[in-house]
């Protein structure tokens, strides 16, 4: 069992509260899916585009304005609750238009995808 703080827990790993990457025997390790707390400042971006996705992801707005750019769609999520969800093959970046936080939820969990810079 873990008990934890999100927004305390997400600042000592990129805001990623449940993955692969968790040691093996943190109730927080799984190969099934992966957890995000995401605060982004106004203005913070994806460097780079997510090209040759793997996963299936959902992302849940929180609080803030948050734009999840798509090939040909980009989607605002400005209402707390606003989600968009997308499958494996599609590749995507972000914007945060507002400070916003959002909640990602992505399946299975597998290793890459890591950008420098990125929060």
């Amino acid at each position: 069992m873990y008990v934890g703080n999100a927004g305390e827990d997400a600042a000592l790993d990129r805001g990623w509260l449940l993955g692969h990457f968790k040691g093996v025997g943190d109730p927080r390790h799984s190969e099934a899916v992966e957890v995000k707390w995401g605060v982004h400042p106004a203005g913070d971006e994806r460097s780079q585009w997510v090209r040759g996705e793997e996963r299936t992801a959902l992302l849940v707005l929180v609080s803030g304005r948050f734009r999840v750019e798509l090939p040909g769609r980009s989607v605002l999520l400005e209402r707390q609750g606003d989600y968009v969800v997308w499958g494996r093959g599609v590749d995507h970046s972000w914007f945060a238009e507002e400070e916003s936080v959002v909640l990602t939820v992505r399946w299975p969990s597998v290793p890459g995808y890591v950008v420098a810079g990125d929060g």
